[in-house]
């Protein structure tokens, strides 16, 4: 049985604000990543740092390689100062602000338009409530240093709190795999959104075979998991990524297919829970595939 929100929700102190600022100037930063990079590289068993890379690079290999235990405080503040200052370089995206799919698509019959959008980017950059994260089985991100998968991405713009977070669930899981449609809830700390949701999507038939009943019906699971989730911790916006297409391997035709039947019948079963729902999409093919779904609907 999946964990309850109510069984870590104080353990992770979900409701509590991360209001942390720091801006550094070009000085200061330069000196804050060197001492960060240095601690990171000393801790046995760390990801050999390479003059192939930047600094910068290599932070983010030792960050994303690295175990959930807990920074020190003086160099996870070091942290935070660092991943604020990039954020605060970063052009983002503020979620309500997006065109919704019915001031965007005048002629979309799809019933969830007044509050659902489409938005092609990077899902880091976007300022919202909440973004789903295509996370695995073990829910502690992507320990692959530089591997371009939306897990590596979020921890490493989060920062270390978020692997700890995840760690604390899931030892209060009794560290059972995480079951494949189920979600979890952390905060998102140097990310411009306030929380992460955390989805294990199904492997698709690309990587085992032939798509079936269970895929489709574990994907909707993934899009109801989260949606249930976010409204049960108040949150007013959520932005999914295509769940599964990446290297897991589902059709991205079908996929789309799902996530939009199900958020419209989620949004119609709950009128007023949400405030907007954005379908994120990287890629053109994907933009096309989504609006192509969305301009025919249904």
């Amino acid at each position: 049985m999946s964990l309850a929100l109510s069984h870590y929700r104080k353990k992770i102190a979900l409701d509590e604000p991360f209001n942390i600022e720091a801006v550094l100037s070009e000085a200061e930063f330069s000196a804050a990543l060197k001492k960060l990079l240095h601690y990171l590289s000393s801790e046995t068993g760390a990801f050999p740092a390479s003059p192939a890379h930047s600094d910068l690079g290599n932070l983010r290999a030792l960050l994303t390689s690295r175990g959930p235990a807990p920074l020190p405080a003086e160099y996870l503040t070091l942290s935070d100062a660092l991943l604020q200052t990039l954020q605060s370089r970063r052009v983002l995206t503020k979620a309500l602000e997006l065109p919704t799919l019915a001031e965007r698509l005048a002629q979309t019959d799809y019933p969830a338009a007044a509050t659902c959008s489409l938005w092609r980017g990077d899902i880091t950059r976007l300022d919202i409530d909440g973004i789903v994260n295509a996370a695995n089985e073990k829910l502690l991100g992507c320990f692959i240093p530089f591997h371009a998968c939306i897990d590596n991405a979020i921890h490493w713009q989060a920062g270390p709190r978020l692997r700890t977070d995840c760690d604390i669930i899931m030892q209060a899981q009794h560290q059972e795999d995480e079951k494949t449609g189920e979600a979890k809830i952390t905060r998102g700390y140097n990310l411009p959104a306030k929380y992460v949701l955390h989805t294990v999507g199904p492997v698709g038939p690309v990587v085992r075979g032939v798509l079936t009943a269970w895929h489709r019906s574990a994907l909707a699971k993934c899009y109801l998991s989260c949606l249930e989730l976010a409204a049960q911790a108040g949150l007013k916006s959520i932005a999914f990524c295509a769940i599964s297409t990446g290297v897991f391997g589902f059709p991205r035709q079908p996929a789309a297919e799902i996530a939009i039947q199900t958020v419209a019948r989620w949004l119609a079963e709950h009128p007023g829970y949400l405030e907007r729902v954005v379908f994120n999409v990287f890629s053109a093919e994907d933009e096309h595939i989504y609006q192509k779904l969305l301009e025919t609907y249904p």
